[in-house]
């Protein structure tokens, strides 16, 4: 009775088998798939961030030599090669403000678009759209100035956005929405901030409200 048993549960599994297998040998191999191309995926990110961590410290110290060559290079392959990572986001910020330094406005506006498309960090984020919003000054393109410095961002940033409006006010030429824009960055600024004197040097200079 008992070999009689076992054979029918070794048929019962054949049948099964017979039916079920190829549908069995999919999933596990579709399973054995995606676990590998999970861990290769993972492999991937951590050798593309160790790289550009690489290439990171490399532009750092072109940044301290202020060889605006170097940095130059340096954020183009992190951009180029790593656009993933965010290094690359950093590396053009940097890269950016030698542009700038440099005399090719041009360049670095380009860079901080690329920045704040692609930025997923808030602090690099917000830096950039302020360095934005200054070159827009420079082009007297006053209104996406403006809308880059309303557009929201960390309380940290307050005083450095509201001083910059205040500026693009300035040169429209807005003297009550400067006062305004001036007050509210030395509202917003450390007291034992050297740059709060300054801002109040350019609201002084306005004379009173009228």
């Amino acid at each position: 009775m008992i070999d009689l048993e076992e054979q029918e549960q070794v048929d019962a599994l054949k049948a099964w088998w017979k039916q079920n297998g190829k549908t069995v040998i999919m999933a596990v191999s579709v399973f054995i798939v995606t676990v590998a191309g999970i861990q290769g995926w993972r492999v991937y990110q951590s050798n593309q961030a160790r790289q550009a961590a690489a290439m990171y410290s490399q532009l750092e110290n072109a940044e301290q030599a202020k060889d605006t060559k170097k940095i130059r290079d340096a954020a183009g392959q992190l951009i180029e090669k790593y656009a993933s990572t965010p290094y690359a986001a950093r590396a053009a910020l940097i890269s950016a403000r030698a542009n700038y330094e440099s005399g090719d406005a041009k360049s670095a506006k380009a860079q901080l678009e690329w920045v704040v498309s692609h930025s997923k960090e808030a602090p690099v984020l917000d830096m950039a759209r302020l360095r934005l919003a200054g070159i827009l000054l420079d082009e007297k393109n006053f209104v996406e100035s403006i809308k880059l410095l309303n557009t929201k961002h960390e309380d940290t940033y307050d005083g450095l956005y509201a001083d910059l409006l205040g500026d693009v006010m300035v040169a429209q030429g807005k003297a009550e929405e400067a006062r305004k824009a001036y007050s509210e960055a030395i509202q917003k600024t450390d007291e034992k901030s050297p740059f709060r004197k300054y801002i109040q040097i350019k609201l002084d200079s306005l004379g009173e409200a009228k």
